[in-house]
């Protein structure tokens, strides 16, 4: 057991949203020898030459002379910075696979063209960051201590010192949220929120929404579990603290759940069951953790899974625990469930 606060969020980091990171795959750990210039890209306003404030969701402000130029981000954050025309010079988290790809959450960044400091959780090169000359560094949060996601314990205080940190919270709140506050951001860094893309966008993210509302209300017989999985365990998340699932309760999504009480031993993210016990939450849509660290469905060949009634109806589709906070990427995390829920056989 994990018992420190730190350690405690590695854990949380393990189940953050219902996943299982690092208990899967092992991914290379991969950097450019140089570092790339970042800046803003097509889509930004020309960044003003005066000061740059930011509060972030530790009630933190920062600020500085000018609009950073130098940002180094969570592979994640950056991704969504990249939607709005921001780009960075620095990543750390999840960026590329063993084969040198881009990782589900770099988005559609190009990969060979930022600084990868660090591609596993505990991983993050100090030196090479000081090379960046880093104006500010930027990640998700995944609890309400203000603990930087992805930034090692160990080193938070010699990465502290060589610049200013924003935080934004991705935990216990609903979806829309932390999309309005990358938004947000993305405005104060340059991008122009009211380009027609990013207007089309975000109101195709409230369409998606009203969408899957509209199959819950109707398909109110559909249960959906959240799973993740792992060589020995399959995690079972409970629908509370994170933003993907707080939204499709909200919405009115049937969500399968462990109880609180059993929910409490992991902070209130998940159970973990053994593959034999993987029947224990009888639902007809099960939604998978789709992250690089975990074992997807085509690759899990425990014979107590293929026997599941949602597994044998084909009705298994890909969950994102991490969602990029861009509406153009979350957008088809809420269509691809209302097309599961609308098209769902009754099988529990």
């Amino acid at each position: 057991m994990f018992n420190a606060r730190a350690t405690h969020l590695t854990r949380r980091g393990i189940l953050a949203a219902g996943g299982a990171v690092g208990l899967g795959a092992v991914l290379a750990a991969c950097g450019d020898d140089d570092p790339k210039s970042g800046g803003s890209a097509d889509g930004t306003k020309a960044a003003e030459s005066g000061p740059w404030t930011f509060k972030d969701d530790r009630d933190e402000t920062v600020k500085l002379d000018k609009v950073p130029a130098n940002i180094v981000a969570f592979t994640g954050v950056a991704a969504a910075l990249f939607d709005y025309g921001i780009e960075v010079k620095g990543v750390f988290g999840p960026t590329k696979t063993k084969d040198g790809k881009a990782d589900v959450q770099a988005g559609d960044m190009d990969v060979s063209k930022v600084t990868v400091l660090g591609n596993v959780y505990g991983q993050f090169n100090v030196e090479k960051y000081a090379t960046l000359a880093p104006d500010v560094l930027i990640s998700t949060m995944f609890d309400d201590a203000g603990t930087l996601w992805y930034v090692p314990a160990e080193s938070k205080d010699k990465i502290a010192k060589l610049a200013p940190s924003v935080g934004i919270s991705v935990y216990d709140r609903q979806l829309p949220k932390p999309l309005e506050r990358m938004l947000a951001l993305a405005e104060s860094l340059g991008a122009d929120v009211k380009a027609a893309k990013t207007v089309e966008a975000k109101k195709n993210f409230e369409k998606a929404a009203e969408r899957l509302r509209a199959a819950a209300k109707a398909r109110p017989e559909i249960k959906v579990l959240a799973g993740s999985a792992s060589q020995d365990i399959f995690y079972v998340s409970g629908s509370n603290l994170s933003i993907d699932l707080e939204y499709f309760k909200a919405l009115g999504v049937n969500l399968v759940e462990p109880p609180a009480k059993v929910l409490k031993a992991s902070g209130g993210w998940f159970e973990n069951l053994s593959w034999e016990n993987v029947d224990k939450y009888p639902a007809d849509v099960i939604i998978m953790d789709d992250r690089t660290a975990t074992i997807q469905p085509a690759d899990i060949t425990e014979a107590t899974w293929k026997k599941l009634p949602a597994v044998k109806a084909g009705q298994v589709i890909g969950r994102t625990p991490e969602p990029i906070l861009s509406y153009a990427k979350c957008t088809p995390m809420l269509n691809n469930l209302a097309e599961a829920i609308e098209k769902a056989k009754k099988v529990a």
